[in-house]
């Protein structure tokens, strides 16, 4: 089993990266591969709603010029996923955002390429944000149909310069019981795959209000 983890960071080595590192630890110790993908130093541009992942159905994101399609198909191979963000304005960082629109919009475009996974978010954060930077990466997963792994609090941990979250004495414990819980929850889904298929996925019906 493999878990991917984005980290949507500018910094490769700041407060996100030692978030999720945190959580991959555990997932490592438990057996369970794990990567993380630096996406947050990139030039990733937003989606343009072009809508041509929908017509065309190729699992694939019609703008080119970045690696977008390729970590598509590296999250649609994994068994798990983690988002992790800093908050920039009690948000999600700008490249971490123009990602996250296009990978689960050509996902939920081509059948539900990241149904049923599991899936957490975790957010480093210096005062405050936090909580709406984490409820919005949330929106993706719960959106897609993905299984949340959960922790004893929310998963945010707080620091300003690179590293200072490893003096979150909290923060340090939600991610390592997140990654515990993660682990159970891709051992629980690897054991019943068989036994237990998922519930069938079904056509999404769309409505809006005007009229």
């Amino acid at each position: 089993m493999k878990v991917i983890a984005i980290n949507g960071s500018p910094k490769q080595d700041g407060n996100t990266w030692h978030a999720l590192t945190g959580v991959g630890k555990q997932l490592l110790e438990n057996g369970i591969e794990f990567e993380i993908i630096h996406i947050g130093n990139k030039a990733v541009r937003g989606c343009m709603a072009c809508g041509t992942c929908a017509k065309n159905k190729d699992e694939k994101c019609s703008i080119s010029t970045d690696p977008v399609n390729e970590w598509i198909q590296q999250i649609k191979q994994a068994d798990g996923i983690i988002l992790g963000s800093p908050v920039y304005y009690a948000g999600i960082a700008g490249t971490m955002k123009c990602f996250l629109d296009r990978a689960f919009y050509v996902a939920g475009a081509n059948g539900g390429l990241f149904r049923q996974k599991v899936a957490a978010a975790v957010v480093a954060v210096r005062r405050t944000g936090g909580s709406t930077t984490f409820d919005s990466l949330n929106h993706y997963l719960t959106y897609s149909e993905m299984i949340l792994a959960t922790s004893n609090y929310w998963n945010i941990t707080h620091g300003r310069t690179p590293g200072e979250v490893l003096q979150d004495g909290e923060g340090v414990q939600i991610m390592d019981v997140l990654g515990q819980n993660m682990a159970w929850l891709l051992k629980m889904r690897e054991a019943t795959k068989a036994s237990l298929p998922g519930p069938t996925k079904v056509d999404k019906i769309y409505t809006h209000f005007i009229r």
